[in-house]
């Protein structure tokens, strides 16, 4: 990996770290709708005049089927399930079970014919990941919250497809033109649910900024390392950040939120990490290397 990569995935691994607390926080007094359109709707009001000034929304027609289902799939669902999954689950645990996407998307590549690598370290990866959120869930979730997990779930399947809808058929879009235009697609979606469920009572100032933090910071500025991260090193390594973010949100909520330090994070949280590197690592054999670049 480049410099420039070494340091986007730094950067981007350490922001993506940190939505898992506000998150928490935010829907303490907000529902997850009323979050998830407030985030959307301050990011896509950041970027569009940058987008606009930069001219990025030429020739962007053609992409607008792609660019809907990449929010459809990235935002749309996860930013939604992901609020709701909090709702139950400590920040901790939701961030350790995020921690699967590398794991869905080595399938998702292997299963889209985006690479044929699938030998029996990657498959012995894809096991220990496997029960390394097994026992994080048999240890950490009661039976009542099974379907925050749920929710968790379609949040790794979105974060797993984002990057190869990216890779495959938006790599020649500008980036900045596609992140605004499906956040701005969402926040139309998201503003009449909102609307509908905002709060009636009082909610707290660390409410508030905890959503304006997850809109500026970890949503337009992330998105925009996001896409500069996909180019340089492609969809399968890209997705290897949920190597450190959850070892940032379990620390932020350990230190911040004084969540427990449970058996099931002791146990699951290594064998969760030691499965996603061997389910992503490059193969020694270089006759069965394809490269992890955008694919047409």
């Amino acid at each position: 990996m480049t410099q420039r990569g070494w340091t986007l995935f730094i950067a981007l691994s350490v922001i993506w770290g940190t939505p898992y607390l506000f998150i928490r926080i935010a829907v303490d007094y907000v529902e997850p709708s009323v979050m998830v359109a407030l985030r959307v709707g301050l990011a896509a009001a950041l970027l569009l005049p940058v987008a606009l000034m930069r001219g990025q929304f030429r020739g962007i027609r053609r992409y607008l089927p792609w660019i809907g289902l990449f929010a459809l799939v990235e935002i749309t669902g996860p930013f939604l399930m992901l609020g709701y999954a909090e709702t139950q689950l400590t920040s901790s645990t939701t961030a350790l079970l995020i921690a699967g996407v590398p794991i869905v998307a080595a399938v998702l590549a292997r299963s889209l014919g985006l690479d044929r690598r699938l030998g029996g370290m990657r498959v012995l990866g894809l096991a220990v990941g496997l029960s390394g959120v097994a026992i994080l869930v048999g240890l950490d979730v009661p039976g009542d919250q099974w379907w925050a997990v749920g929710a968790a779930a379609v949040t790794v399947v979105g974060y797993a497809l984002g990057p190869i809808i990216i890779s495959t058929r938006l790599a020649e879009a500008p980036a900045l033109a596609v992140i605004t235009l499906a956040l701005a697609a969402n926040t139309v979606l998201y503003a009449p649910i909102a609307w509908v469920q905002r709060p009636t009572t009082p909610v707290p100032a660390s409410a508030w900024w905890s959503i304006v933090i997850l809109g500026v910071l970890c949503t337009a500025i992330a998105f925009l390392i996001f896409f500069a991260l996909v180019a340089e090193v492609g969809p399968s390594r890209m997705t290897v950040i949920t190597f450190l973010n959850p070892a940032v949100a379990v620390f932020l909520g350990i230190v911040i939120l004084s969540e427990p330090i449970t058996w099931g994070l002791v146990l699951g949280f290594p064998l969760v990490l030691l499965g996603s590197y061997l389910a992503t690592r490059p193969e020694r054999n270089p006759a069965g290397v394809i490269e992890d670049t955008p694919h047409p």
